[in-house]
């Protein structure tokens, strides 16, 4: 089963998308699927239901962090290289699809549906693989 397959099957499970991108990637990231289910929970429907930033974007930023940090609490030194990455995951989402929010992307805002969840999701898992090279 591929990431996007086992990240829409969660999603199909009850899962929020950044729930779903995020967990997808719990082999590769060695954090247990609980605990990155815990952390995406408030993420979903664009920040808690204010259909703000996408949750699968929120997710795939999520392990930006997730990989990328130096996890060294007394010197942080790799936020500058995690914003980076997390520029190109949303340049990257947002060029692909003319949004980076939940409302637009549903066209709850707009009466015009831009991208479905599980494209979004897909969407996600398939940039985080590419630029993470999780």
């Amino acid at each position: 089963m591929t990431r996007k397959e086992k990240a829409i099957e969660l999603h199909d499970k009850g899962f929020n998308c950044a729930q779903a991108v995020a967990c997808a990637f719990a082999e590769e990231t060695g954090i247990p699927e609980e605990i990155l289910f815990a952390a995406c929970e408030g993420f979903g429907l664009g920040m808690g239901g204010m259909a703000a930033t996408c949750g699968a974007v929120s997710g795939a930023v999520m392990l930006a962090g997730l990989k990328n940090s130096c996890k060294n609490l007394e010197q942080p030194a790799s936020k500058a290289d995690t914003y980076k990455l997390t520029r190109e995951i949303t340049k990257t989402f947002l060029e692909k699809n003319g949004s980076l929010t939940c409302g637009e992307l549903k066209g709850t805002e707009t009466g015009k549906v831009l991208r479905s969840c599980p494209d979004c999701i897909r969407d996600a898992v398939e940039i985080a693989e590419s630029i993470l090279e999780l």
